[in-house]
């Protein structure tokens, strides 16, 4: 996703300087009477118009299963232009789907068993022979967001600077509560599931894009991960554009959720450079200890302890949650985001994450079939109505 302008020699930043970001999220694509998930991706994409010009709003593209798709907004400036575009591809992608005979749902993992079925492509093929269940049990939705950064030192001095705060921001998405028909106990088994990827989760402080670049092809050199696109960080450069993105969240259930995850990310990255052009130190969490913070958040959401993102002592979600917005306030302010995001803060702790939607629908009505159904309305449902009234542009 290319959250620059190109080679259009448009800057680097959206207006006044504000950092631009976009998002891609992952789909399932599902049975509307049964609520499986169906391996449907190509027919789905093989009717698909794609826009010509990447500016000219949301598009789909293929993932690793074949029940599954991704919506990537092009790049912007404004909360408000990005919530604008987040709705309208899951609009876009609720009508490919229908086109097909399927739906779409954002959700985490499949509340009923699956049997994941890979894209045909070689390099797919390579991944289920060389990681085996791991790779073939991998149908999982998640939330990525791309913020743009100066230089490759200012974006590893971001990454050393956020690793902290994100297991937060799994507590906030998470939205995976089953797997294989079961109640995991878990408010993002998402996370776990990723999380057997031998590549994947917190980085350690490295300093420079040198060691950066060091340890990804140290990785790659062991034959562990089969190539840079396999190194799975919570949080990592783009190979292709001049971003930040950060990748630990789940899919969000609402849309509205995914735009608070954005407004949080890109507080995040730019509360980080003004942190490393001041000088500030990163904060020395070890990262085994965010590890178990993310376990946690991935266990409990917001109905249970995190840990500090400072500390790494246990205490309220709540807490944790405040002193995120508090750590970000002052670049939220800036770039006028702060009432927003502390508008949607409030809202999504009023009414519970995806996973607490989910639960309270099985609880409700007894059928997972019920949760998917449930979940696809709200995919693209009439409950974003007021997030349309919002200004779309940039």
């Amino acid at each position: 996703m290319d959250i620059y302008q190109g080679d259009s020699g448009q800057p680097r930043n959206g207006r006044e300087g504000i950092r631009t970001f976009g998002v891609e999220e992952e789909l399932l694509l599902v049975d509307p009477a049964k609520g499986e998930a169906v391996p449907m991706a190509g027919a789905l994409l093989d009717l698909y118009v794609r826009p010509l010009e990447a500016s000219a709003g949301p598009v789909l593209t293929a993932e690793f299963q074949q029940e599954m798709i991704e919506v990537v907004t092009p790049p912007h400036s404004t909360l408000a232009g990005l919530q604008a575009d987040i709705i309208a591809g899951r609009a876009i992608a609720g009508q490919a789907a229908e086109d097909v005979g399927v739906r779409v749902a954002a959700l985490g993992t499949s509340p009923l068993p699956s049997d994941p079925h890979p894209v045909r492509l070689r390099r797919f093929a390579a991944m289920v022979e060389e990681y085996g269940l791991t790779a073939r049990e991998q149908l999982t939705c998640g939330t990525h967001v791309h913020v743009a950064v100066e230089s490759p030192e200012e974006g590893v001095a971001v990454m050393d600077r956020i690793r902290n705060w994100l297991p937060v921001l799994v507590a906030l998405s998470a939205n995976s509560p089953f797997w294989h028909g079961e109640d995991t106990g878990y408010a993002s088994y998402r996370s776990q599931v990723w999380n057997r990827w031998p590549s994947a989760g917190p980085l350690d402080i490295l300093g420079s894009p040198d060691a950066y670049h060091r340890l990804v092809h140290d990785m790659v050199s062991t034959g562990v991960a089969l190539d840079e696109g396999m190194i799975y960080f919570d949080a990592r450069l783009s190979r292709h554009y001049p971003t930040v993105e950060v990748r630990i969240a789940d899919v969000c259930l609402r849309a509205e959720n995914t735009v608070l995850l954005a407004g949080m990310v890109r507080g995040l990255v730019e509360t980080a450079a003004r942190e490393w052009r001041s000088g500030t130190a990163p904060a020395p969490v070890p990262t085994a200890l965010l590890r178990l913070a993310a376990w946690k958040a991935g266990r409990w959401g917001l109905r249970g302890e995190l840990l500090d993102p400072v500390t790494a002592r246990p205490g309220p979600a709540l807490s944790a949650v405040n002193a995120l917005l508090q750590h970000i306030g002052e670049a939220l302010e800036d770039m006028g985001d702060l009432q927003r995001v502390e508008d949607l803060t409030d809202e999504l702790l009023r009414i519970g994450t995806g996973a607490v939607r989910q639960l309270e629908v099985l609880h409700r009505t007894g059928h997972l079939e019920d949760v998917v159904d449930d979940a696809a309305n709200l995919t693209v449902g009439s409950e974003f109505e007021g997030l349309r009234k919002g200004s779309p542009g940039d």
